[in-house]
């Protein structure tokens, strides 16, 4: 027998009206299973992230600052973001143009720079103090976390490896509140100044507004979960020096 729509198992051509089959009726409540499951995971998706976009945003409260009237931290933490052929991406030169006004106007006496150098070709940091220094930054201010593969990994690290106590992170407005949220977590009297002239590449902000939802979800499961960095290891003397220095 050809196979038919469950309307015409209803309503076939010779008049007679029968019931579906036992497969129509399985595979239409499998479907609306299907359907439910679906909208409840969801349902359950979106409460989980707007949940945790609020802690984020509640542990930063008060803590975010501009440029002008953050207070005086010893040092700055600049968060590492995209670099190409050795030079920082718009993003990125618009945090460490924050962190070099700090600098000059001595809210800090240091700045660590933070970023990802899994790959020798691939220098986040190394590109960074390249920056600072070609703008008048001494040397011996900018301190190197070749390992802050992501905001976590450079809050942990600040503290654990470098010692941080005290900070003024630096990023973009959209990413401010998750970053200072993590360094406070991690101990660190953490302030924030964030950079608000990216947004004029309207696509890669809206991007990056839209991508925090998600990230503050994976914030709060590496605070629940405590996990370590990528990588670890001893204590670094950098951020101290370089604070002396000032």
């Amino acid at each position: 027998m050809p196979k038919r729509s469950l309307f015409r198992s209803w309503f076939p051509s010779d008049g007679e009206r029968r019931p579906p089959s036992l497969r129509a009726l399985l595979q239409g409540r499998r479907l609306r299973r299907l359907l439910v499951a679906g909208a409840l995971s969801a349902i359950l998706a979106v409460a989980v992230a707007v949940g945790c976009t609020t802690w984020v945003r509640s542990a930063a409260d008060g803590h975010l600052y501009d440029a002008a009237s953050v207070p005086a931290a010893p040092v700055a933490l600049v968060l590492g973001a995209q670099v190409d052929n050795g030079q920082p991406s718009a993003f990125l030169a618009a945090r460490l143009e924050i962190a070099r006004q700090l600098l000059e106007a001595g809210k800090i006496k240091a700045i660590l720079v933070s970023g990802d150098h899994g790959e020798w070709a691939y220098d986040e940091p190394g590109a960074m103090q390249a920056w600072l220094v070609a703008r008048g930054v001494p040397a011996d201010r900018v301190v190197l976390d070749h390992a802050g593969f992501d905001t976590y990994d450079s809050c942990v690290r600040a503290r654990k490896i470098f010692g941080v106590q005290q900070a003024i992170v630096v990023t973009q407005n959209f990413h401010l509140p998750r970053a200072v949220a993590l360094c406070r977590e991690q101990g660190i009297d953490a302030t924030g100044v964030g950079d608000d002239t990216a947004r004029a590449y309207k696509d890669l902000w809206l991007r990056g507004e839209v991508r925090e939802y998600g990230a503050a979800v994976k914030a709060a499961a590496d605070v629940l979960t405590a996990r370590d960095p990528v990588f670890l290891g001893p204590h670094e003397t950098g951020v101290e020096t370089a604070v002396r220095n000032g």
